[in-house]
C-alpha cells in the first residue's frame, strides 16, 4: 500500500545544496515528483505552493503540504495544494552550540533557492498563463519567497506574476515590506496581495531576536512603518511557532 506521502506533489531541489556549507552541489533548477501529477496540473485555475521552514526533511515538507491543504479544504479551497521541498534539514541545528551556525547555512540556501522556484514559476506560467499561483511560506520558506521575488523582479515580464502571497511565523526583517527595494519588487510581482500572520508570543521567533539570530523578526514584531499598498497583516496568538498551530489560526482564503 502507498503511503499518502507518496501522491503529494511537490517541486524539490533536494539534495542541491551542501547542508553543512550551503554551497550549490548541482546545476539543475528543480525537479517535479511524482512528474504525473503536474500534468494534471496543466490548465488549472490556480495553484498554492507551501514552502516549509527549517529543520524539515522530506517527511517533514510533505506534511507541511497536507496540514496546508486539509486547512484550505475545510475553508472551502478547491484547487491543487503542491509543495517546494529544499534542503532545510541543515547540519546541527537541533543543537544549540550549533543552531547559530545551522541557521545561516539554512538562510543561505533559502536565499539561493530564490532562483529554483522562480524558475518553475515562470516555466509553468509559461504553459498555464491563466492560472493563479499563490505562495504559503512558514519561517524560513518566508525567505524563500523573498528571494523568488527579488529574482522575478528583475523583468518588468514578470509583473503581477504572483496572485497573493502568505507569510506565517516569518524570520523576514520587519522592515521588508516597507517603500524600499524589497517592498517595491512585492508591489511589482504580487498582483493581489500579501497577509503577513504575525504572532507576539511566538517564543522562537523571540529567542531568535533575543539572541541576535533574527534580527527584528516580521512574523514576531509585524512591519513597522509605512509598507507598500499591496501589503496587509493579521496579529495572532499561535499556541507556538511550528506551522501547525500557525495554519489552524487561518480562518479564511484567499
Amino acid at each position: 500500500m502507498k503511503s499518502i506521502h507518496a501522491n503529494i506533489a511537490r517541486i524539490s531541489t533536494r539534495g542541491y545544496y551542501d547542508l553543512s556549507t550551503g554551497v550549490k552541489l548541482g546545476k539543475n533548477s528543480y525537479y517535479l515528483y511524482p512528474k504525473k501529477s503536474f500534468t494534471k496540473l496543466n490548465g488549472a485555475k490556480e495553484l498554492v505552493i507551501m514552502i516549509h521552514g527549517l529543520r524539515n526533511d522530506k517527511k517533514g515538507a510533505i506534511e507541511k503540504v497536507i496540514l496546508a491543504k486539509r486547512r484550505l479544504k475545510k475553508l472551502g479551497y478547491v484547487h491543487p495544494v503542491i509543495g517546494f521541498s529544499y534542503d532545510s534539514n541543515t547540519k546541527g541545528a537541533h543543537l544549540k552550540k550549533s543552531e547559530a551556525r545551522a541557521l545561516r547555512v539554512g538562510q543561505k540556501i533559502a536565499k539561493q533557492n530564490g532562483y529554483n522556484l522562480s524558475r518553475f514559476v515562470i516555466d509553468f506560467k509559461k504553459k498555464n498563463p491563466i492560472t493563479r499561483i499563490r505562495l504559503i511560506g512558514h519561517s524560513l520558506g518566508t525567505e524563500v519567497i523573498r528571494s523568488t521575488i527579488k529574482k522575478l523582479a528583475t523583468s518588468s515580464k514578470n509583473n503581477g506574476l504572483i496572485e497573493s502571497v502568505y507569510f506565517f511565523g516569518s524570520s523576514l526583517e520587519n522592515n521588508f515590506a516597507q517603500s524600499n527595494k524589497s517592498g517595491k519588487a512585492l508591489q511589482k510581482i504580487v498582483k493581489n496581495k500579501v497577509i503577513n500572520y504575525y504572532c507576539p508570543t511566538d517564543e522562537v521567533l523571540r529567542q531568535s531576536h533575543l539572541d541576535g539570530l533574527v534580527k527584528n523578526p516580521l512574523g514576531y514584531m509585524g512591519s513597522l512603518g509605512k509598507t507598500v499598498k499591496k501589503f496587509k497583516q493579521k496579529r495572532i496568538f499561535a499556541k507556538n511557532h511550528r506551522f501547525a498551530s500557525y495554519c489552524i489560526m487561518l480562518k479564511s482564503f484567499p
